[in-house]
């Protein structure tokens, strides 16, 4: 027997069938129209920032004083390649969206040079937010050997190092790339950060896992998380036929200083956690919370009794129905 498969006479009919239900349901395609961003080269475009932001501890090894700056030198060019086409093709996409008949109001080409521009003078200031993030990791984890290992092996810092980046290019208003990179840090961490999330300076989150911060969170300085944390939605406001209302204020506001325990769940955008607030873990909050308060629930009752023979047996079933 051949270890070869063919479809044989087979095929043309399932080409067809395959076309015909493109055509019948056009919500999960994309033919004849603008390209769609390329995964690859955005997952290309994070991994050269990576290097550029933590010069030796991703991507080349090798480095010194002596030849940083041409690592630099040719990452940057790179960086701004990939940028620049990506973003072109996310404007593309979105005028095509917004102007089906063709007419755009401002060439794609010269705004995808301008946000280019904005985002790569804007690196600089990535690092030091990004400093601060790493230094915040350290201080708020005594199993953290060094900076080192935060860098090598943490990945909040991971998820926020791509948000940095990814809010960037939101609030240069690039469609769908932002969100791209921050979905495939999702992927990677378990940590969800939407990249509208408005975040301060020395943020950590501890564990990570199941974190989630909605697109119009505001988090002040100095906010520590911890995994399975929920910054959401208390509802989704509708308009008078329905529809979902999009660029309201949704989502929680932390300030400055406050910690938030694991597994919280902090729900609505009018919600306010003040300023020094520890929010234990397990609660449930949907009203704000004053500046220096610690919020807890009272625990069920636990009942501790000693195991018997009789314990270890397995339930007695109820009798059949006759």
């Amino acid at each position: 027997m051949s270890d070869d498969f063919h479809l044989g006479p087979h095929l043309a009919g399932l080409v067809e069938r395959m076309v015909q239900s493109y055509d019948s349901d056009e919500r999960i395609r994309h033919i004849d129209r603008m390209p769609v961003p390329a995964q690859s080269e955005i997952v290309e475009l994070i991994d050269c920032l990576l290097q550029l932001l933590y010069p030796g501890f991703i991507g080349r090894q090798d480095l010194s004083r002596h030849n940083v700056a041409f690592h630099v030198g040719a990452l940057l060019p790179r960086i701004g390649e990939l940028t620049f086409r990506q973003v072109y093709s996310c404007l593309c996409y979105a005028e095509e969206l917004e102007h089906p008949d063709g007419t755009r109001k401002k060439p794609a080409t010269q705004r995808a040079e301008q946000i280019t521009r904005k985002f790569l003078e804007a690196l600089p200031g990535i690092r030091t937010l990004l400093a601060e993030d790493v230094q915040a990791a350290y201080d708020g984890d005594p199993a953290a050997e060094n900076l080192d290992e935060v860098i090598l092996a943490y990945p909040g810092l991971l998820a926020v190092s791509v948000h940095r980046c990814a809010h960037t290019l939101y609030d240069l208003d690039v469609p769908i790339l932002p969100r791209m990179m921050s979905e495939w840090a999702h992927t990677k961490t378990g940590i969800d950060i939407h990249p509208g999330a408005r975040i301060g300076k020395h943020f950590f989150i501890d564990h990570g896992t199941g974190v989630v911060i909605g697109e119009t969170t505001d988090i002040g300085d100095n906010v520590k998380l911890y995994q399975g944390v929920t910054l959401g939605a208390l509802s989704f406001p509708k308009d008078e036929r329905g529809r979902l209302i999009r660029g309201t204020k949704r989502h929680p506001t932390v300030r400055n200083n406050a910690t938030i325990y694991a597994n919280a769940i902090i729900l609505g955008g009018e919600t306010v956690i003040g300023e020094s607030a520890v929010v234990g873990g397990s609660v449930f909050i949907t009203s704000s919370v004053p500046a220096g308060s610690v919020v807890t629930f009272t625990p069920p009752e636990l009942r501790v009794r000693p195991r018997t023979p009789a314990s270890d047996k397995a339930p007695a079933l109820p009798p059949e129905a006759p």
